[in-house]
C-alpha cells in the first residue's frame, strides 16, 4: 500500500527485474479504481486482526528491524490474496499478495470475453504501455526509465511500430 502515491501519481516497483526498485506513473484513469481495492484490501485487513492475524510477509531484515510492520495498513498488499496461509518457517498465518497465476487467469478470462484470438498475457500491457508512450511522442529514456531497462537498446525494440 506505502507504494501507491496518489499525490504525485506514481508507483513504486520494488525488487523488480534484476532486484531494481524504480518510479513509475499512476494514471489518473487507475486511482479510482485502485481505491475502491484498497478499500476491500483495508477490509479483509481489518477482519483479520480482529481474528487475531493482520500480518503479512516483509524481507527478513525490514521485520527484524520493525517488529510490527507486518500488521501496519501501510505494509499490506494492494492485492492480498482470498485466503491465508502458514508461514512454516515463523510458525504463524499471514496474508500473502494474490498469486500470479490468479492473474493470469484473470487476464486469460476478459481475453475470451473479449473475443480476442490470440495469447494474451500481462507483458501485453508493459508492450502496449511503452508503444502508446511513444506513438504520443515521449522521449525514449523517459520510457526507459519508466520500465526500468539497464539500456536504452532494450526500450528501442519499442519502435518497431512506428
Amino acid at each position: 500500500v506505502k507504494d501507491l502515491d496518489f499525490a504525485q501519481h506514481q508507483v513504486s516497483i520494488r525488487h523488480g527485474k534484476g532486484g531494481k526498485d524504480r518510479i513509475t506513473m499512476l494514471p489518473s484513469s487507475l486511482e479510482e479504481p485502485l481505491q475502491r481495492q484498497l478499500a476491500e484490501a483495508k477490509r479483509l485487513h481489518e477482519i483479520d486482526l480482529v481474528d487475531g492475524y493482520g500480518e503479512t510477509t516483509l524481507p527478513y531484515a525490514l521485520a527484524r528491524k520493525y517488529p510490527s510492520a507486518a500488521k501496519s495498513w501501510m505494509w499490506q498488499y494492494a492485492f492480498p490474496s482470498n485466503q491465508r496461509c502458514f508461514a512454516p518457517d515463523l510458525g504463524t498465518m499471514k496474508r500473502h499478495h494474490v498469486h500470479q497465476t490468479s492473474v493470469q487467469k484473470a487476464i486469460k478470462r476478459a481475453v475470451t470475453r473479449c473475443n480476442i484470438n490470440k495469447r494474451v498475457g500481462s507483458h501485453a500491457f508493459r508492450h502496449s504501455f511503452a508503444t502508446h508512450l511513444l506513438q504520443n511522442g515521449h522521449d525514449i529514456r523517459t520510457i526507459q526509465e519508466l520500465l526500468g531497462h539497464k539500456d536504452v537498446s532494450t526500450t528501442m525494440i519499442y519502435t518497431h511500430v512506428l
